[in-house]
């Protein structure tokens, strides 16, 4: 590898802004349920939620406390592991692409399936990352 590519991803802000990338749809849809309450508990009824405000509220804590620990702190792995399970319960909820849904909505939902778990393999390697980077201090 060249030495300027690795000064680059050996760089503690280059990881930051990565980690800032990397969770920009948990912590830009937790704003959005923040600023855009009443939709995001509208969005919640259409899922079938019976308390569809509680869930909005959890769903935004969710995103933005999870975001907040993978960008910045310690307990990156809460933050990483809380997103990753929200992300996989979307699958079913969101985006289930079984059981009589109609065509082209189920193929659209198992590739927003496959990416959620590719989402989640990205906060793995977050994790990953945190733990060398803390142990190098």
């Amino acid at each position: 590898m060249p030495g300027f590519i690795a000064a680059i991803l050996d760089s503690r802000a280059v990881s930051f802004a990565g980690r800032i990338i990397l969770t920009f749809m948990f912590w830009e849809s937790g704003l959005e349920k923040v600023l855009g309450w009443n939709e995001g508990v509208v969005e919640m009824t259409r899922f079938g939620f019976s308390q569809p405000a509680l869930v909005n509220a959890a769903v935004l804590v969710t995103q933005l406390v999870g975001s907040a620990l993978v960008i910045w702190g310690p307990f990156y792995w809460l933050g990483a592991g809380a997103l990753a399970v929200f992300t996989l319960l979307t699958i079913p909820i969101v985006n289930p692409w079984w059981g009589g849904v109609p065509e082209p909505k189920a193929t659209l939902n198992m590739l927003s399936a496959i990416h959620n778990v590719s989402y989640c393999g990205g906060l793995l390697l977050a994790c990953i990352l945190r733990r060398y980077e803390r142990r190098e201090r």
